[in-house]
């Protein structure tokens, strides 16, 4: 493969115990919610000044060894001036690039969804390279009810991710694969346990039969979690069930498992993160982080779209990001929330 010293040095500056990635990849109409929650127009200088406060937090790079962007944030710059992904580099965060077009209902299989964007991504992925991006993240999404999602719906999101991983080991980006599992429903955690083993097993089979190293990707997945209308499990219980199918299904080829926060607040987040630290010292893969909401909603609280909140909301983020490096060490305690530290 042409790549692969490039690829190889990606992970390895991503591969950190204790440091995260930050995902920064939020598309339009998710920005839009963000923004209005706090009274702010999600216009592009709006989202820059946003995103250039975000990798501009001194001392960040010492918890987070990466970042995925939206496509519109590699080419703006930061108050200083620099590009964004350069800024980030400064501290030794690895920019990244979200490269789908985002889900859509998938023909003729009711209440699956498909995601969109392989047309052109070798080019676009050239393109997103010379900006400065190192590895890309692509996201197919699996909603939980009575018959879905199916056979032929699993088989073919895990398709799609196994597609965009081949394309972006061949252009020189480390792919990061997120077969998410959502968790809006009713359901108890043993069929989300079900259907993320059954998800997992799919990807993998299908990233085999497409030749992608394992060795030079990083896997993002859902923590196996009861509905959001279901009863709350604890954090021992998510972290022996999201275990319990992760040891059946990724390789310990693999080198990095980045969870997604997936709905989760940010304590909830950081204290599952922590449970499976503390159950799996020994894992074969490094147990870390790829948190966006989880990770930026104390931020965006503090912020306020007002430049004269910028130091707060840099706190804000720093601490969040401090505390789930601690639980990645299985270190962190409840307690240390009401620090200032």
């Amino acid at each position: 493969m042409q790549y692969t010293s490039e690829l190889e040095s990606t992970i390895q500056d991503m591969g950190q115990k204790g440091r995260g990635v930050l995902a920064a990849d939020e598309s339009a109409p998710t920005i839009v919610k963000r923004f209005k929650a706090i009274g702010v127009e999600s216009n592009e200088e709006n989202r820059r000044a946003w995103r250039s406060l975000l990798v501009t937090t001194t001392g960040l790079g010492e918890y987070i060894n990466g970042i995925i962007l939206f496509e519109e944030t590699l080419s703006q710059k930061t108050d200083n001036d620099n590009t964004i992904p350069s800024a980030a580099w400064a501290q030794g965060i690895v920019p990244g690039i979200k490269v789908d077009k985002g889900k859509i209902p998938l023909a003729l299989s009711a209440g699956d969804l498909i995601t969109q964007g392989l047309d052109g991504l070798a080019e676009r992925l050239c393109d997103y390279r010379q900006q400065g991006a190192r590895f890309a993240k692509w996201r197919e999404v699996y909603a939980i009810d009575k018959h879905v999602p199916s056979k032929h719906g699993i088989e073919a999101n895990a398709e799609m991710l196994a597609r965009y991983a081949a394309v972006c080991q061949e252009q020189g980006l480390v792919p990061i694969v997120e077969p998410e599992v959502l968790m809006d429903g009713d359901h108890e955690i043993d069929r989300h346990a079900e259907v993320t083993e059954a998800v997992q097993h799919a990807v993998f089979h299908a990233l085999r039969r497409h030749h992608v190293q394992l060795e030079l990707m990083i896997l993002k997945p859902n923590m196996v979690l009861p509905g959001k209308d279901c009863r709350r499990a604890d954090a021992d219980e998510v972290a022996a069930a999201t275990l319990k199918v992760l040891r059946r299904c990724v390789p310990a080829a693999v080198p990095s498992i980045n969870f997604l926060s997936g709905g989760q607040g940010p304590e909830e987040a950081t204290v599952n993160l922590n449970a499976l630290n503390q159950q799996a010292p020994d894992a074969p893969w490094r147990l870390t982080i790829s948190y966006g909401r989880a990770l930026q909603q104390p931020a965006i609280q503090a912020w306020q779209g007002k430049k004269e909140n910028e130091a707060l909301a840099q706190q804000a983020l720093l601490k969040r990001a401090r505390l789930n490096s601690l639980a990645q060490l299985g270190q962190y305690h409840p307690d240390m929330e009401s620090s200032d530290a």
